[in-house]
């Protein structure tokens, strides 16, 4: 089972020398991947769903991967998710083709639809859009990163005539990762998912998600060219060993652990000591 680190680009990560830091350890200490979080802006004051504070620092998610690529050799670099209702998927499929060219073909393209209305607002993007938005951009995104002549045209985006270069490193496409539990989330990842993300799950609602999973995979056909899911989860429980072989036992394929930290050197001492009882 790979072991990722999740909040690169947020909280104390959010300063672009202990994010470094913070990339170079977990490389060194044998992690996987990192993976950032993203919300354009957040409702202030902070409201319910709203995660965290208005005043909670996020960076945008292809700048802070492209930078890291740059202090790292081979950790992999996920958007843990990006909000992709909200982003313009041509321009988006551009900004992630070049963090792939740039890392030598490490990035894994992580989704999701959102939650927070008044983001959407703000943003300007109908909330009640933002499933069919996902589906389609994710079919738009494939398009430009791997037809030769890229063509498409839907209800949100179309185009034609256009190319866009370079391509992705890596052929046919980065991975593109599903996040969600919801019913059209676990149906969207069977159809269009390389793999599925599930956040801050125990391993009972990890086990509900995967048998969703299975229960949308008898209704939704699944491309053969996807291969078979990949399944990330960042726990809801704390990590050690007899969860992470509880996670491994369900059948997840990379555990994306959370640190509660308030310090570079907070995150730096999470990232050794979860690598020191789980790797070694």
């Amino acid at each position: 089972m790979k072991l990722g680190y999740f909040g690169i680009g947020s909280g104390p990560c959010a300063d672009a020398q202990v994010a470094a830091r913070a990339a170079r350890a977990a490389e060194d200490a044998g992690f996987e991947s990192v993976w950032t979080g993203e919300h354009v802006v957040l409702p202030s004051p902070q409201v319910p769903p709203s995660p965290v504070p208005p005043e909670f620092p996020m960076l945008d998610p292809p700048a802070v991967l492209a930078y890291l690529a740059g202090v790292t050799r081979t950790l992999r670099l996920g958007t843990g998710i990006v909000i992709l209702p909200q982003r313009n998927p041509v321009v988006l499929a551009k900004e992630l083709a070049s963090v792939d060219v740039v890392s030598g073909g490490r990035l894994i393209f992580g989704v999701g639809v959102g939650y927070l209305k008044p983001e959407f607002d703000a943003i300007g993007v109908p909330f009640a859009e933002r499933g069919a938005r996902t589906d389609e951009y994710i079919d738009a995104i494939r398009a430009l990163w791997t037809q030769p002549a890229p063509s498409f045209k839907g209800r949100f985006v179309s185009f034609d005539g256009v190319d866009a270069q370079p391509r992705p490193v890596q052929k046919p496409a980065p991975p593109v990762v599903i996040g969600g539990a919801s019913r059209g989330a676990l149906r969207r990842a069977v159809a269009r998912g390389d793999g599925w993300y599930g956040f801050a799950l125990d391993p009972d609602a990890t086990q509900r998600a995967l048998e969703g999973l299975r229960e949308a995979a008898k209704d939704v056909d699944r491309p053969a060219e996807l291969g078979e899911l990949e399944i990330s989860v960042t726990p809801g429980v704390a990590l050690d060993r007899d969860s992470w072989r509880r996670y491994e036992d369900l059948g997840v394929d990379r555990v994306i652990p959370l640190a509660l930290a308030r310090t570079g050197d907070e995150v730096v001492a999470f990232i050794e000591s979860t690598a020191g009882s789980l790797l070694r």
